[in-house]
């Protein structure tokens, strides 16, 4: 038996480093949830234990994805898409929808809690890059292939911002831009798309009075009516960075973590990593995140240069749904961005976020490996023909 046959995922160049982010991660969601989980449970490793058991399961689902042909996921693109508006729907649905601080983001499946935005984002990439190659000539030479897919989009925005989910919104449509951009919009209509997008957020950010109050103490979390208001996340997280200094105060030392700096081991886990082990553990970090997204962009370089446009496009955005993501967080987290309740990639608690993470890796390691049985096929035919193909 070939064990590389079954085993092939390890051999992949994204796997090591992918699997440091996720120790990486829960060494992180450890340290930063222990005053917390004692405080709610009484042991303060609940969140820990917790985070190493979805840990383990990302491990299987990436195993499991990986298997999975891109042909096979090309047929059922579209299902996908109407499955997960179902899933944005059903969040409003009394016992299946489930709301957390004034959100009605969750769907409840007893076992878990599942964030519908994660699936929609994810459906909308898929979707996105089965129109792309589908129908290239007219997404390249009409305006109508460049509409269709946006309209559909549209639908999944509006049922975004009832949660409301605004962060997911940008996140969705800034990956769907950067994925129709290279699949090859004419630059005049992204533009506009752009321009047009651009504005829509302005209106949408302007149009509730708590987006209002976030933006204000974004500008100034340091006022006094907003330090310990809408600006006190904030403040309390740049405390944290302040902390750390170059090296940190030790692992498992922060202060901030103890009831000072809301969700700490989630949205705002980074902070506490800064405020522990410093600038040098926050640039190692990142360094680690940086590698991770770089080697997809790879894969998806190498998808394209084989002509496997479908997984190229997937590539693309998979990379640009976790790069959004994590700059948004990050930008948060150290006030450059005002306040939105996302997670960072493999480092922050959430069952649902780090499985559909994996997900993508999984995906994105198929690619990889269906673009190296390509190359291996070209090698055959030109070793079989004298070395020209």
């Amino acid at each position: 038996m070939n064990i590389d046959r079954f085993l092939w995922q390890s051999q992949q160049r994204m796997f090591y480093p992918w699997l440091a982010l996720m120790c990486l991660g829960w060494l992180m969601v450890a340290s930063a949830s222990t005053g917390i989980a004692e405080f709610y449970t009484g042991n303060a490793a609940y969140f820990a234990v917790r985070h190493a058991v979805y840990l383990l399961l990302g491990i299987v689902v990436v195993y499991a994805i990986s298997q999975i042909p891109l042909m096979w996921w090309s047929k059922v693109d579209v299902v996908f898409l109407l499955l997960a508006i179902a899933g944005l729907v059903l969040v409003f649905v009394p016992g299946i929808g489930h709301e957390v601080n004034g959100s009605q983001r969750w769907l409840n499946l007893g076992i878990i809690k599942i964030q519908a935005s994660e699936l929609a984002k994810l459906a909308a990439v898929f979707y996105v890059a089965g129109y792309l190659v589908r129908r290239q000539d007219e997404v390249k030479q009409q305006w109508s292939g460049f509409l269709k897919p946006l309209g559909i989009l549209a639908g999944m925005v509006f049922l975004l911002l009832l949660e409301p989910d605004f962060g997911a919104v940008v996140v969705l449509m800034g990956a769907v831009l950067i994925q129709l951009f290279l699949g090859g919009v004419k630059a005049g209509q992204f533009f506009l798309l752009l321009i047009a997008t651009l504005i829509i957020s302005v209106v949408v950010l302007t149009s509730e009075s708590y987006r209002v109050e976030r933006l204000m103490a974004y500008l100034d979390p340091w006022a006094p009516e907003h330090v310990y208001g809408t600006g006190y996340q904030l403040t309390q997280s740049l405390i944290a960075f302040g902390r750390g200094d170059w090296f940190g105060v030790g692992l498992g030392e922060s202060v901030q973590k103890l009831f000072y700096l809301p969700e700490a081991h989630t949205d705002f886990v980074f902070a506490i990593w800064a405020e522990e082990t410093g600038l040098m553990g926050g640039i190692a970090a990142l360094t680690l995140l940086a590698v991770v997204i770089a080697q997809i962009w790879r894969v998806s370089w190498n998808a394209q240069l084989k002509g496997q446009l479908y997984g190229a496009y997937v590539a693309i955005g998979i990379a640009s749904l976790l790069g959004l993501q994590a700059v948004i967080n990050l930008g948060v987290n150290i006030g450059l961005l005002p306040t939105k309740g996302l997670t960072l990639p493999f480092f922050s608690y959430g069952g649902s976020s780090l499985l559909v993470c994996c997900v993508m890796v999984g995906i994105v390691m198929r690619i990889a490996h269906e673009s190296e049985q390509a190359s291996d096929a070209d090698t055959d035919v030109a070793d079989n023909n004298g070395g020209a193909v």
